[in-house]
């Protein structure tokens, strides 16, 4: 019987985000070298043969990890990921890490929002009001209305609300379906649809750049890979607010790396943005309890 240690769990979602946040730093290079599609393509490739790996290790065999009576749905979330993935990465190189992280962390937010006409879930007004702050928060980084204002700022919220219906949909399909399917089905519809498009847009790497790029898809298996052994010794509630620490790596590597500049409105609004995303999961805990 497995057992919970929450220390243990909190060691390994502190550890995943920083490798998380050192392959965000590392997307945002290869991207500014090299066309998005491509960059993504090649790290699904890596990642579609990690996770046919360990689902078919959890599940016995390839077939029994693939078994699915929803497969649109299947099809559809690793679609939706791929898509935020590409987007995320795009946004890396119009603003930066820093702002590019500090935008996303409202996902669990939009999660808190949609999970009422996804899941048919209750959203009280405690939930709603953390969303209302929590987009205050969103508006002070994006600034809206200045002068400095751009579109672009929008581009990392749009991979937010990505990932959030990735997240539902993924809440979604495990009422019927296991992890090792649902991981599985990420991993190969995803890298089957980026593939599709990817391979139009091959460019010749440096050598240095191909060091990278191993790099890259080393980072996304492990970081996966602990992330896996974090949920299997710790409650997901327990641990989940620890994932805010890759907004402070990523912030880190931006300035640090990239000479990016961390603004004070950037600061305030992610500050204030966490704040609600904790609220929530306080809240969401509770309730389950």
């Amino acid at each position: 019987m497995m057992q919970t240690n929450t220390r243990l769990g909190i060691l390994l979602m502190i550890a995943t985000t920083f490798i998380f946040a050192a392959q965000d730093s590392i997307s945002r290079h290869l991207a500014g070298e090299y066309n998005v599609f491509m960059v993504v393509m090649i790290r699904y490739w890596f990642f579609a043969a990690f996770v046919i790996t360990i689902a078919a290790r959890r599940e016995g065999s390839v077939r029994a990890a693939a078994a699915t009576s929803q497969p649109a749905l299947q099809i559809g979330r690793g679609l939706i990921l791929v898509g935020e993935i590409c987007v995320m990465v795009y946004a890396f190189t119009l603003l930066g890490l820093v702002e590019s992280l500090a935008v996303f962390t409202a996902y669990p937010l939009i999660i808190a929002a949609l999970s009422g006409p996804i899941l048919g879930e209750k959203v009280g007004w405690r939930r709603w009001s953390a969303i209302g702050v929590g987009f205050v928060g969103v508006l002070i980084i994006l600034q809206p209305g200045v002068g400095v204002f751009s579109p672009a700022a929008l581009v990392p919220l749009l991979s937010a609300t990505l990932f959030a219906i990735y997240g539902l949909l993924t809440r979604y399909a495990a009422r019927r379906d296991s992890t090792a399917t649902s991981f599985f089905w990420t991993g190969v519809s995803g890298a089957v649809a980026i593939t599709l498009i990817g391979v139009w847009f091959w460019e010749p790497m440096t050598l240095a750049d191909w060091g990278w790029m191993a790099l890259l898809c080393l980072t996304g298996a492990s970081g996966h890979w602990l992330l896996i052994k974090c949920y299997e010794v710790a409650e997901a509630s327990a641990v989940q607010p620890f994932a805010y620490m890759q907004l402070i790596f990523g912030t880190g590597f931006g300035i640090l790396i990239f000479s990016e500049v961390l603004r004070p409105n950037v600061a305030l609004g992610a500050a204030i943005v966490m704040a609600a995303g904790l609220f929530t999961f306080w809240r969401e805990n509770r309730a389950a309890r």
